[in-house]
Parts: structure tokens; sequence; C-alpha cells
């Protein structure tokens, strides 16, 4: 057994030019490529990147679950290598799928953990009492695990990782597809157990508005390390480059998109009604219009820098140097019949029962031609449920239900014929090619010959996948992942197009990219529909509707709901903060 050198006090985690390479059909991926940091203790140290940015892999090397190729790595003093067991035997690693028992209730995972774990049962009900009340699942100690709301079973699988506190907690990804409620404990559990029992906390997250909760964080792209240090070192050196624009009506999705692509930006983003802009330069705000040419009816004031922001030019850098370009692909669509006021998505108190249980309880709103609406609430809310139902996937219990003009109740088939659904999760066919998906999926559309041809190559074009044709879908990144799967629902070019959180876990560039897609077809026409969990793209919709339970608690622009609904005292509050406001107010 090696000692634990004296460091140990001052950092958990040390990392010198750690390299690991893993072998993909006939592909080498460098996970981690001469990654060298320290990481410190007694704090949280967030790890940011996206999917395929090493996250994971350094994780589990520093659990003692995989042996780099190269470098090396101490953990808590020790040689994560070599001395794996007396690391395994300090820390806890909470991975993205945890392992939790669904037929077992919330008790007996807990107990099972507790068996594992070695914890004398005389001690067992205290550490159950203080977790179930810190996590607030005391009332559900008899329900199945598998019928808890994603949130409850993330707070769960918490709950089993900290029953006997260690000295370092890794957590890969504990946000993903949790409701911005469940994050918000999930963040507060996490710092309890710091300040209760002086933990070191590693924690991934592709949410950057979320890593700058962290103490210190550590960002990650393709293996490399892009920098370190406390959030605001990042965001600070942003000042005077960041400003809030407000185009006037109608004009935005189209001001957005042409600033997206030139030299002088940074970034360029749709939030609400207005446009965030980040420029290359510091720039007075009196001088963006002459840079921008912009016209004088568009307002224009300075804002405060984020790390998103940080991260965003980072990224662009590192792919300006690398050779790789960073403008957004526009893509193209045959424009849709029809007025842009008429309502081509009806739902009138609709319900969809499951044995005694409401998962949808009496909800009606409407879509206009052309309108990105966004349906939001928290886990189990009954959002994917209404998704289903609206594409022809599963019937209504009660209620009206009009899409394309067509009574779903009635004529799902031919509805379906002009419709578009992208899944929550990667849906295609992952033992495939990526042109064998979209040959498959275009002839389940109804396309033949010539007309098939044409739409693949369209689909290869324009969502730059023609050097991944030939590619097993599975082996492909995450970002590719969702081009391929928002190609294959377009192939037929749909009047409306359904999107069950299509952009978790995908950098933000991706997302970018993913949402100049959506503004190119909103303008064209097409109907859209999104459910996603990240507050901030809830921004980029017309209008939303937000819901709890089975019921719609608020619905309306977001700059009408954030007026509406925005926490005493807080002048410029985000959806995030207006979201949680909402479900407190109802919870009383």
């Amino acid at each position: 057994m090696s000692s634990p050198p004296k460091r140990e006090d001052e950092y958990c985690i040390v990392s010198s030019g750690l390299t690991k390479r893993f072998t993909s059909g006939q592909k080498q991926i460098v996970a981690l490529d001469d990654c060298s940091f320290k990481v410190k203790s007694g704090i949280v140290t967030g790890l940011i990147g996206p999917d395929g940015a090493g996250k994971t892999t350094f994780m589990r090397i520093c659990a003692g679950l995989l042996v780099p190729d190269q470098g090396k790595i101490e953990v808590l003093g020790y040689d994560a290598t070599k001395d794996f067991l007396h690391v395994q035997t300090n820390i806890r690693y909470m991975p993205q799928r945890f392992g939790l028992y669904e037929d077992l209730t919330v008790r007996e995972n807990l107990e099972l953990y507790s068996d594992l774990l070695g914890i004398p049962v005389t001690k067992r009900q205290a550490r159950y009492d203080s977790l179930m009340a810190m996590t607030g699942l005391a009332p559900f100690m008899g329900r199945l695990a598998g019928r808890l709301s994603g949130g409850m079973k993330q707070k769960l699988g918490l709950a089993c990782t900290l029953l006997k506190p260690p000295r370092l907690l890794i957590l890969d990804e504990p946000t993903v597809g949790v409701d911005p409620v469940s994050r918000r404990e999930l963040w507060d559990i996490v710092y309890s157990q710091v300040h209760e029992h002086g933990m070191s906390v590693l924690l991934s997250t592709a949410y950057l508005d979320e890593a700058e909760r962290c103490q210190q964080v550590i960002l990650m792209h393709e293996g490399h390390v892009l920098g370190k240090g406390v959030p605001q070192s990042f965001s600070e050196p942003l000042k005077g480059h960041c400003f809030m624009l407000g185009p006037p009506s109608g004009q935005k999705r189209r001001l957005q998109r042409d600033l997206a692509n030139r030299d002088e930006v940074i970034d360029s983003l749709i939030l609400g009604e207005k446009i965030r802009l980040v420029t290359m330069d510091a720039l007075d705000p009196g001088k963006v219009h002459n840079t921008f040419h912009l016209g004088e009816e568009i307002s224009v004031e300075e804002s405060s820098p984020r790390l998103e922001d940080a991260f965003i030019w980072l990224l662009k850098k590192r792919l300006l140097n690398l050779g790789r370009g960073v403008k957004f692909k526009i893509i193209s669509h045959h424009k849709v019949a029809g007025p842009p006021d008429e309502d081509v998505i009806v739902v009138r108190n609709l319900k969809r029962r499951f044995g005694d249980f409401y998962a949808v309880d009496g909800i009606s709103f409407s879509v206009k031609r052309g309108e990105v609406f966004g349906l939001l609430g928290a886990n189990g809310a009954g959002k994917t449920t209404t998704f289903r139902m609206l594409c022809g996937l599963l019937p209504a219990s009660e209620g009206e239900l009009f899409v394309a003009g067509k009574n779903l109740r009635k004529a799902r088939a031919k509805a379906r014929e002009r419709v578009g659904y992208m899944a929550q999760k990667f849906s295609l066919y992952e033992d495939l090619t990526v042109m064998q998906n979209l040959r498959f999926f275009s002839s389940a559309y109804g396309l033949y010959g010539n007309r098939q041809k044409e739409r693949v190559r369209w689909a290869l074009d324009a969502f730059e996948l023609k050097d991944e044709a030939n590619s097993i879908s599975r082996d492909l990144p995450l970002g590719y992942k969702q081009r391929l799967a928002l190609a294959a629902s377009l192939m037929h070019e749909p009047d409306i197009l359904f999107l069950d959180e299509p952009t978790s876990g995908v950098d933000p560039l991706a997302r970018r990219q993913f949402w100049v897609h959506i503004n190119t077809l909103a303008e064209a026409g097409v109907t859209i529909m999104v459910t996603t969990h990240f507050m901030e793209e809830a921004e980029y919709c017309d209008r939303i509707v937000i819901m709890k339970q089975g019921r719609i608690l608020a619905k309306g622009t977001p700059e009408t709901l954030k007026r509406k609904f925005h926490p005493p005292g807080v002048e410029n509050p985000t959806m995030e903060d207006t979201f949680i406001t909402l479900i407190e107010q109802e919870a009383g």
C-alpha cells in the first residue's frame, strides 16, 4: 500500500499527460489526448464539454475502471492505475445510467446498496432518514424504482451513492434529461454534502448555465483541455462584447441567421423577442448599428458575458486552428402553402388514461402554421404522451385532436403523411449505415426511384453527412446522430415537425446549427413543436405551454410568461427562473 502524498490535502486528482484511445470499427478514437490538470479538494469542480469530449473516459480512469494508454493519474494521493482498490474504497462514482433495480422499491434499493457497502444494520435507518429528507423521497419508500419519474430516479441514484459519504464523489452528467426543478434539487444535495462532510466533487455536464454553479471548471472538447479556472475567469474577458438586440416583430429569425455567419460574430442567439449577439471585438453599444449595418428600428443594449459565450469562442478558435469551418449550413425546404395565421394543430380537452391514472388530463391549445411551439414540463408532466398522441402513435382516451386538418381519431394515417417526428433518444437503426437509414426512412415515407435518390442526396449535402455515408450509425458522434435523425424526419418534406428533446447532450455549436435549421424551416412555413428540458431553448420558441401532472399551468410567449411569473426582485429573469417559480407556486 502506497502512502498518500501531502499534496492530497490540496488536490484530490492530479492528471499528467493522460492519453486514452479506443478502436471503433476501422477508426481509432482518441478519447483523451495528453490531458494534464489538477482538481482541488473540498470544492465542486465541473468537467465541461459535449458528448465525445472525453469526460466519461476521464471519470472512469479516475475510478480505476479504465487504464490509460499513456500518462499518470493520482486520485486522493494514490496511483489510480496501480492502487485502484484503495481509490475505489474512498470514492463513489455515479455513472450516467446508475444501476437502480427497477423491480425493487426505493427502500429495497437502499438496503441492497447498504449491503454492498457493508453498512451496519444499526446505522442504516438514520442515514436513510437523512437522505430521504434531503431528496424528498421519504413518501415514496414503498414505490417501485421503475415507477419513479426521471428526476426522482436520479435523486434515488444519488442517495444510494451517498449512503456511505466518500472523500471524493464523481458524478457523470447527473442532470441530463432532468427538469429544472429536479436539477436544482440535485445541486442543493451536492453542495450540502460538500459543506457537511468536506467532500470533493467532480461533476460533468454539457449544460453551460449549470457549469456556472461550479467553483472550478475544466473545459474539454474532443479529448483536449481548452482551459481551467473559476467560471468568471472565462467570461470576464468578454465584457464589452455582448449585446441584446431588439428587432421588429417577424424579423428575429432572419436577422439572427444573417448575423450567425458573419466573421465579426462569435455568437448570435434568439432569446425570446431579442437576439443575443457576441462580437469578436469589444464595441461601444452605439457603434453596433454601424458595424453590422442594422436598421435604426433595432434597439441595442449591452449585456453581461456568460461562460457559454467564452466556451463558444474557445470552440471556434480550436476548430479554426484545425482548419475546420465554423459556418452554419442553411438547408432548403419548399414553401408550405396556406395562410400563416391558420391553426394546423388543434387540441381540445385532450385526455389519455392508463388504468385509473391520467397522464394527460383535459389540455387544450392550438398551433399556427410556421410557428415554433414549445411544450415544457417537469418529468412526468405528460409531454411525451401528448407528443405521441399528436404524432398518431398513441390513441387519445377523450377529446379532439386535429393535425394538418385531419381528425386523428378518424384519419390517423392521412395526418401522419404530413408529419415528421424526431424521437427523444436516437431511434434510427444503429446497425445500418447512414445511407441505409436514409434509404429506409425515405421508402417508409413512400419515396422511390429518382425522387428517393434526390432526397437522399439532399440529406447528405444539407446535413454534411457525405463523409459518413458508409459509417455504421452506432459509431457516429452524438452530434452526427442528431443530424441523421433530423434528416430522416425531413425526407418527405413534412408540413409539421415534432421534436422530442432533440438536442440533449450535444455541444453548443451543434445546438446552434440545429436551431438554424429549425428557424429556416419555420420561415418556410413548417410548423414545429418541440419539448425540451433545456430552458434556454424554450426562448427560441414563439409560444410555449408549461405542463404539470397532465395539466396546463400556463401558456403564452416566453416574454409574457417571464413578466408574469418571474421571481420577486429579479430584473432579468430567465425561463428557468420562470419555470421554477411557476412550479413552486402551483405546489404552494
